[in-house]
Parts: C-alpha cells; structure tokens; sequence
C-alpha cells in the first residue's frame, strides 16, 4: 500500500473511531474538522488520475481497439433495456466479436440485482465488462466489479471507504447521459433492498480503465433526462468546490470549468438535444465535476439525496436539483465568496459577494422551472424523518468537509423544506 492511501485511509479511520466513542457525549464538530484537516493530507498525496479518456464523435468505434490491446476476448455487457434496443447499440456494440449482455440494471441498482450482474459474469465465462448507459449502468459495474474481486465480502461489508482494495476486472464506461461522471470516480451507489438505505462502496479500485465520451450517444436521451443528470452534475460541481479542505491543484479549476459548461450548454442540450457541441461540452463537464468529487467529495445535498432516493425512489438528479438551491441559501454568508465567483465567472451577475451569491442560487431555481424540475420532493413522510436524519448524518460526518456541518435536527430542517412540510 502506497504511502498516499496509508494517510488517506488510516488517519480518517482512526479520527471516525474517536468521534464514534464520544458521539454520545455530544462532543462539539471539532472532531469532525480535525477529520478533514487529517484525511485532505491523505487527499492531497493520492495517486489519481482517472481513466484512460476517449472523447469525440464516433468514439465508440475504438471498443474493439481497446479489448484488442488488453488482450481481453469476453466482456460483459452491463446497461438497461433502453440502451440495448438503441441504434448505436446494434451498430457497434453487437459488432463485437464476442461479448455477453446483461441488459436489465435497474434504475437504482439494488445487491440483488448486482449479484444478478456477478452471476451472469461468471457464467458467461467474462473476462471484462462494458458498462453502457447512465450512472446506475456503470454504479451496477463497478459495484459487481467489487464482488467479483471480494467474492468472499458482500457489498454491506464494502460499504464505506477502501474496503475493496483487490484488483477488480478491467471495466470500460460508456455513458450515455452528462451527470453521474460515474465514469471517472472510484465509488458505486447502491441500495439495500431489506432496509432501501442508499449507500456508496468507495475504493480507487473502482475507477474505470477506460471511459469512452461520445456525444452522439446522448441525443436521443429524452429532455427530462437531460435535466435531472444536468443538474446532477452541477450539484457535484458546486459541492466539490465548497469543499475546500479536500481540494488539489486542480479542484477549484475542474469545478470551475465544469459550471461554466453547464450554465452555458445545459439549456441548449435540453432544447435542442441534437446539438452536437452542446452535448459535447456537457459530457465534459459532467467527466470535470466527476474528477472533482473524487477527491473533493460531495456534500450535505447528496447526502439527503440519497436518503430521498433509496426511501422514495426519487431520480437521483431530481433530489439534487430540489436540494441544492435550499442547501445553498441555509449556508448563507459561509459560503458568499466562492458562489459570488461562480456567479461572475458564468456571467449572471457582478457586484458584491452577496449580491452575486444570491444570484447564482436565483439561477439554479431558475434552470429547474425552465426544464420543468419540481421545486419540492412529493411524498415525504414526517415518520420517516428521523430516520433518513440519521442515515444522512452517518453519510456526511465526518467524512463531508462542507462549509455548515449539520446534525440530525439541521438534517430534519433541510428535509422538511424539501418536502414542503
């Protein structure tokens, strides 16, 4: 183990343990800051640098080139029942000259369904997998990937940070939506299906070899679709680039770059959806945002999202779109400084911080009545409040260094606005 995963893993481990023992004493947050101090050292020395990027139109046409050269003859298909009745499909993935499709990944892909993905694996004798489609595609990927190479660990037990550490089977990622960037991170999101908690396998392990980023693939992807993803990709954009203490180099820039895309080509996709250039750019934002929370990680947002999403079936880029803009305004003077310099670089507005925060947030409720979003969650039910509190907080502390760290009460808040309760 190299020395980067050591402080990476060890250190966040070791100061979890210490705020778990004194969580019943209420200990104040300072645990939890002294967490980010500690693991953004092991962030900052991390060896990553992603997939191996093939981008352009026609790219696709490069599957073969790349079996060819890692001497793989097996793969195995992973996607949806859309995407295997698609042209571009029949045109180029079948033109394989062997392969093994599994082609029924669920929308949110529960353990079951990714044991199915194992099982099909090794019965079709696989050396490799193709995942094609959106975010639950390539999650089911590399979450089977996982298990394939932990055969004797189940994906509870994977549950978390660096818990996989084997060498998982090579896996190429094709995405057919501009949101998730599950083509580039090193977690998978799936649910429990006993208990619907909605959780994340984290291990560098899990980053794909290859992503493949055409943009011919995304035009037929329909216009709600577009949206939800879109903002998906710009709530992980925006999250990574609050997270300060987590940042590299190149975080501020790779969020930077990819909200600028966004606000300048996500309306352009989802009104024209044949545009070419604007699904090109969206693709690359949505790569940008996906590099950026991979080391940056997320926030307060994804972790009510996947709280919604695991309990309602919510689409993951719906809970994000509803979120953000309320998660945004309860940070309030926190966090005026860097949206005012989104704000600026996007083009929406100038004057002071506040004024250019608050205006940036104003966008982002404008994009979603725009593309038809909701600005509320539907069905949320105070019952089930303390409970997804408590699943978000166990997701975000301490492992989240956002700006307003929040407990199970800030938690409830932010979930009562969301449902308009």
């Amino acid at each position: 183990m190299n020395f980067g995963i050591m402080v990476f893993s060890s250190a966040g481990v070791i100061i979890f343990y210490e705020r778990e023992l004194l969580m019943t004493n209420k200990i104040s947050y300072l645990y939890d800051h002294v967490y980010h101090v500690f693991f953004g050292m092991g962030v900052k020395v991390l060896p990553y640098s992603g997939p191996v990027k093939i981008d352009g139109e026609g790219s696709l046409k490069h599957l073969k080139m790349i079996l060819r050269k890692e001497g793989k003859r097996m793969p195995l298909v992973v996607t949806g029942p859309r995407i295997v009745k698609s042209s571009f499909f029949q045109e180029e993935v079948r033109t394989l000259d062997q392969y093994a499709v599994f082609s029924d990944v669920h929308p949110d892909p529960t353990i079951a369904n990714i044991e199915e993905i194992v099982s099909a694996y090794h019965s079709q004798n696989c050396d490799c997998m193709i995942a094609v489609g959106g975010g639950s595609n390539m999650d089911a990927a590399k979450a089977a990937a996982a298990r394939i190479a932990c055969p004797d660990k189940t994906l509870q037990e994977m549950g978390g940070l660096m818990k996989v550490r084997k060498k998982t089977p090579l896996l190429i990622a094709v995405p057919t939506t501009a949101g998730t960037g599950s083509e580039c991170t090193v977690a998978s999101v799936v649910i429990d299906e006993k208990t619907h908690h909605k959780y994340a396998v984290n291990d560098p392990v899990l980053c794909p070899s290859y992503a493949i980023l055409d943009p011919s693939l995304l035009v037929s992807l329909p216009p709600h679709l577009t949206a939800a993803t879109g903002m998906d990709a710009l709530t992980h954009a925006v999250e990574a680039y609050l997270n300060m203490p987590y940042h590299r180099k190149d975080t501020a820039r790779l969020c930077e770059d990819a909200v600028v895309k966004i606000f300048a080509f996500l309306p352009v996709s989802y009104e024209h959806p044949d545009d070419l250039t604007a699904r090109k750019n969206m693709l690359e934002a949505s790569y940008e945002a996906g590099m950026a929370i991979t080391t940056a990680a997320v926030g307060n947002v994804h972790a009510c999202a996947h709280t919604i999403g695991g309990l309602y079936h919510v689409q993951h880029g719906i809970a994000n779109a509803v979120l953000l803009p309320i998660i945004l305004e309860d940070y309030g003077r926190k966090i005026y400084k860097p949206l005012a310099r989104l704000a600026k670089l996007t083009g929406i507005a100038s004057g002071d911080e506040e004024t250019c925060a608050k205006a940036f947030i104003k966008q982002i409720r404008v994009f979603n009545k725009q593309m038809d979003l909701p600005d509320h969650i539907e069905g949320i039910r105070e019952e089930d409040l303390a409970m997804m509190a408590q699943w978000a907080v166990k997701e975000a502390n301490p492992l989240y260094p956002v700006p307003v760290i929040y407990d199970e009460a800030h938690f409830i808040r932010i979930l009562k606005k969301a449902g308009n309760l």
